[in-house]
């Protein structure tokens, strides 16, 4: 029977092409759809409510209210990632060479958003993982957790941490997501390109954001690989409560406008001067509130 035209019906975004989308209704009915006036604030896992045109198409009207929202944005535009994630997977691998400071921001974002964050060491079976496993303890001890896997051979542990979850997978090009992906689907639906050690440098694979339902309660977002992630939505006031060794000093400073820099009696520079707190992360935060008041 068809649905009249004038009823609104509620799906989920279930493919993001920017201004394109694929919705799929609780029935399980799915549709092309667009958006009024050129909108781009929606993003893949957004429950939005849709009128279709016919059977095939169908046109967004608004998104329901969100748990999450994960983004970037530069100091020219914003652009969505997804929407209602609660877990949040950092894709990194020691081939090709992973980007630290894509991880910090990372993290921060996912601070921000209040998206559990897992740190996800892929392609365990390659002897140069061992060096960033060392390198990620800090992670952990900051209370982050940290999985060592190989896509190509067991995402058992992996699978354990996404029950119940809708989760992202978030990282580099040439991490092995889509490997990821096709490993936990247990087919082939995202593509795999070689990667390009030449260049050290993985080549775009996933060019859209695209949801999997991994089960009934269970679905896995895979996201196009990331080379920066910009982090102007912050705000400079809050920013330490986005970091976890950092937090326990927050009205500690002598001025409440602290620049953590030259001023007396800092509380984050005597914690760097104590060996409580790593110099590094100092630095990343000054870099970072840098970034936020150009």
């Amino acid at each position: 029977m068809a649905q009249p035209a004038n009823e609104l019906l509620t799906a989920q975004i279930i493919t993001s092409f920017g201004r394109r989308f694929i919705v799929r209704t609780y029935a399980g009915k799915t549709y092309e759809a667009t958006t009024r006036k050129k909108r781009v604030d929606f993003a893949c896992g957004d429950e939005v409510h849709i009128s279709h045109i016919n059977q095939q198409q169908a046109v967004i009207e608004d998104y329901l209210p969100r748990h999450s929202l994960l983004y970037r944005q530069d100091a020219t535009r914003s652009k969505l990632i997804a929407a209602n994630v609660t877990l949040m997977l950092i894709v990194l691998a020691a081939v090709p060479t992973p980007s630290e400071l894509l991880l910090q921001r990372a993290l921060l974002a996912a601070e921000a958003a209040g998206i559990l964050p897992l740190i996800v060491l892929n392609k365990a079976d390659l002897p140069q993982n061992k060096p960033w496993l060392e390198k990620l303890t800090f992670y952990q001890s900051l209370g982050y957790q940290v999985i060592n896997i190989s896509a190509l051979y067991n995402v058992a542990e992996l699978r354990s941490y996404l029950q119940g979850e809708r989760a992202i997978l978030l990282g580099q090009s040439g991490m092995g997501k889509s490997t990821l992906t096709n490993s936990l689907l247990g087919n082939e639906q995202a593509r795999v390109g070689d990667i390009s050690a030449a260049l050290d440098s993985g080549r775009h694979t996933t060019t859209h954001a695209q949801l999997y339902d991994l089960d009934a309660h269970s679905q896995l977002i895979d996201s196009p690989g990331l080379q920066a992630f910009g982090l102007h939505h912050l705000s400079v006031s809050n920013l330490l409560h986005y970091f976890p060794d950092m937090r326990q000093y927050i009205g500690e400073c002598r001025f409440h406008n602290c620049t953590h820099r030259q001023e007396p009696g800092c509380a984050l520079k005597q914690a760097a001067a104590d060996g409580k707190l790593k110099p590094e992360r100092l630095q990343f935060l000054q870099s970072i509130t840098d970034e936020l008041i150009r």
